[in-house]
Order: structure tokens, then sequence, then C-alpha cells
């Protein structure tokens, strides 16, 4: 199980630091499907191999000399505040209801959200420079990203490509920053209240190597191909995810 959950999470990140999708939407779903823990211990190690790559990344990125957009900052800022309000959320529903009619729901949320976003080349784009604005909309990020557990890559991508005015190259660096912040916040917020010792991490050994390695070669991809093929990365991420959540759905249902 071990070499299994490596793969997963190794083929994610790479995917996720080529396109700024951070690889949890890939990891969260995959997880749910393998059926080996619950809602909340699968959404712990996801954060874990999402922050582990985006670390990476974000450090490469800055030694290449990375800019940071004031927006990212303040997408960012709420994005952290939005994780934490997230987390409690799933807490709260997993308190109430069965683990696995929790995972529909996400599953279902997941869907509807990588269908709007499999579309955005169809929108209209924008440029929205209130940075309150931004804020709140980070918020919202972060919140459904801790909540469905996934880090928010694509949606990330797809604000910062169709509200921030950025190309798909560039929104997809500021998506990793993005969720290199919120992950943390996630994963300290968790430390310093609740704890990991309820928690079964003994995947972490096969994990954090697996989101280091992704973000390695990740970074190292994004750097070297141009922004159609970070967008063909971008969608076929998407449609994978779309595909995984729908047979979890049906097998949950059946």
């Amino acid at each position: 199980m071990g070499f299994i959950y490596f793969m997963i999470v190794f083929i994610a990140t790479t995917a996720g630091a080529v396109a700024g999708v951070g690889g949890g939407v890939i990891i969260k779903p995959a997880l749910d499907a393998i059926g080996q823990y619950g809602v909340e211990t699968i959404g712990i190690l996801a954060s874990s191999a999402v922050f582990s790559m985006a670390v990476v990344a974000t450090i490469r990125k800055w030694i290449q000399g990375l800019s940071i957009d004031i927006k990212i900052i303040m997408l960012s800022i709420g994005s952290i505040v939005g994780g934490i309000l997230g987390k409690e959320l799933l807490y709260s529903l997993t308190g109430a209801i069965e683990s696995e009619i929790v995972k529909v729901i996400q599953a279902a949320i997941i869907i509807i959200l990588m269908i709007m976003i499999l579309f955005k080349d169809k929108m209209k784009r924008h440029c929205i420079n209130n940075n309150l604005i931004v804020l709140a909309g980070g918020v919202v990020l972060g919140l459904l990203a801790s909540f469905l557990g996934i880090g928010g890559g694509p949606v990330n991508v797809a604000i910062l490509y169709l509200y921030m005015g950025m190309d798909m190259k560039k929104a997809a660096t500021g998506s990793i920053i993005v969720i290199l912040l919120a992950q943390a916040a996630k994963l300290i917020s968790v430390g310093v209240t609740v704890g990991f010792a309820s928690y079964n991490l003994s995947m972490l050994w096969f994990i954090i190597p697996a989101g280091i390695a992704g973000g390695f070669i990740g970074s190292l991809l994004h750097n070297k191909i141009n922004e159609k093929a970070i967008n063909i990365v971008y969608n076929s991420t998407v449609i994978l995810v779309i595909l995984i959540c729908l047979y979890n759905i049906t097998t949950a249902v059946l």
C-alpha cells in the first residue's frame, strides 16, 4: 500500500506543480476510492502531501527570482482565514453525519466546481484590482479547499486566470504560493487544537517524500513547457478528478 500511496501522490503533485493544481484535488478523491481511512485522516494526508510539494516548488521559484503580486498576497491571507473556517466546518459535519455521506457531499461539490472550471476559456475575463474583494475571494477559496480537502489548486488557477488578469503560467505559480500558505495554516491549526495523535498518519513516510519529489520534478517541467502545454495538463487533471469523483459517488450509492 505504501508504494500505491507514493505513486498517487507523486503523479498528483508533479501535475500539481506543473499546472498549479496542487495535487490535493487528485489525492483526496483517489484516497477516498481506496477507502482505507476516514475523511478527516484523508484530509490531513492530502494537506501534508500538497504542503510538501508547495514548499519545494516555491523554494525553486524563489531561487529563480520569484516576484509576488500583491493580489496573490491578499488571496493567500484570505485563504488562510478560509482554511481555518473550512476545517471547523468539516469537523462539525463529520461529527453530525456518517463519514461516507460527507465523502459523497464533497465529491458532488468537487464535480460541480470542476465542470465549471473546465469551461473557463468560454468565460469572460476580468482584472479585479480591489484588494478587499480579492481578500474576500481568498476566504471563500480557502474555505472550499479546506472543507473539500483538495488544496484548492484548480479553483485558485481559474480565479487568478479569469479575475486577476494573469496568464496560465503566472496563475499556476501564484496558485502554488496560495496553496503553500493555506495548507501551512491548516496543519498548524490542527496541531495546536485537536493535535495529530488521533490520526493514523503512518503513510506520511511515503506521502511526504512523494510530495517533495513531485514538487521538484513538476517545477522543472513548469519552467520548460509553454502555456498551451500547462493548459493541457490542467484540463486533463480536471477531467480525471471528475471521473474519480463520479466513481466514488457511484460506489457509495450502490
